[in-house]
């Protein structure tokens, strides 16, 4: 009807609960900051009032928190809902290589997709058993600071056990946690976004070596990571490079830090058009660990080398796996 395939009105319980974790994670991820901010301005100017001013006093004296130690707690990492969310697709966590926990690690997360759905639920959360796989390694996921700067909405994923992704927060997990860490870091960022249309491998990589830097500084081990299939979540409107759309999120992305990605997935009772991801099978590949020798200040040439041997690694990695999990073999890593 209208060019639109509804979903059947009887569908097994267990589909159902698998729809409504991922209808809450989307919410969640798409509205729950800034409707948590918009409601705390509201209760200013009603009798509860006092509400926001508490948390206001909480939030200066806790703001630190997101890059020293976040706050993590397992019970929320292990709720039922993160399995059903699995499941809707499905999505599974491969180990190629053991990490050594009495190391430290960075591992770098490809390709970003349109909201990195894949490496949250992996790293925040235990829907694939990510400390199982990996007994001793405690898995962070690291996102943008203004993400805890939401009302309540910090103190959720301060309960993942994610950071900001500064400076601080990577001295702090580096230096005064010991070892055992794994800070992942989506390498691509924002405008990686924008390159996240179906069946295409555009990785924005060949000058992203602020990661490569943190690593030499304080010796920690460099892990590729690819998830194969997040770009295929969603469908993107085309954006190539010089369409009036590409320059504007591109204005957007230089003055702002973020452009909108325009794309839409299926709804909740129709296969057409909605804001939930499609079904489709997501394999999160985790590649050998590259071991850094810790340097002080390290060169350009330093940099350099080792960002390269990131990169084919991370090449390595997708060639290998890429027949596995449905990618032509005429398909390749596209690195700018």
């Amino acid at each position: 009807m209208f060019g639109i395939e509804f979903a059947p009105l009887w569908v097994p319980i267990e589909r159902r609960l698998q729809t409504a974790a991922v209808v809450y994670f989307i919410m969640m991820f798409l509205f729950q900051g800034f409707g948590l901010l918009f409601f705390f301005i509201y209760l200013l100017f009603t009798r509860f009032y006092y509400i926001p001013l508490i948390y206001i006093v909480w939030y200066a004296y806790d703001r630190k928190k997101s890059a020293q130690g976040s706050r993590r707690i397992e019970w929320v990492r292990n709720w039922s809902l993160w399995k059903y969310f699995r499941d809707y697709f499905p999505m599974k966590l491969i180990k190629t290589a053991e990490l050594d926990p009495k190391r430290n690690y960075i591992l770098g997360f490809h390709p970003h997709g349109v909201m990195s759905i894949s490496a949250m639920v992996n790293f925040a959360t235990e829907a694939t058993g990510v400390s199982q796989l990996y007994p001793g390694v405690k898995m962070i996921m690291t996102t943008l600071k203004g993400q805890f700067q939401f009302p309540l909405h910090r103190e959720y994923l301060l309960s993942t056990g994610s950071c900001d992704v500064t400076k601080e927060a990577f001295d702090w997990f580096l230096t005064k946690e010991g070892v055992g860490n794994g800070m992942l870091v989506i390498v691509g960022g924002a405008s990686e976004a924008l390159e996240a249309h179906r069946g295409q491998y555009t990785l924005t990589l060949k000058n992203r070596k602020g990661f490569i830097r943190i690593a030499l500084k304080y010796g920690a081990s460099l892990v590729p990571v690819f998830s194969f299939g997040e770009n295929d979540m969603y469908m993107q409107t085309p954006n190539p490079q010089g369409s009036k759309l590409r320059r504007l999120q591109n204005f957007l992305l230089k003055h702002l830090g973020f452009a909108p990605a325009l794309f839409h997935g299926r709804g909740v009772f129709n296969y057409t058009l909605g804001l939930i991801p499609y079904r489709t099978p997501i394999n999160i590949v985790v590649g050998a660990a590259i071991h850094v020798e810790k340097r002080d200040n390290p060169s350009l040439e330093e940099i350099d080398a080792l960002h390269k041997q990131y990169v084919e690694a991370l090449d390595k990695l997708f060639e290998d796996h890429k027949a596995e999990y449905g990618v032509g073999e005429m398909k390749h890593l596209r690195i700018v």
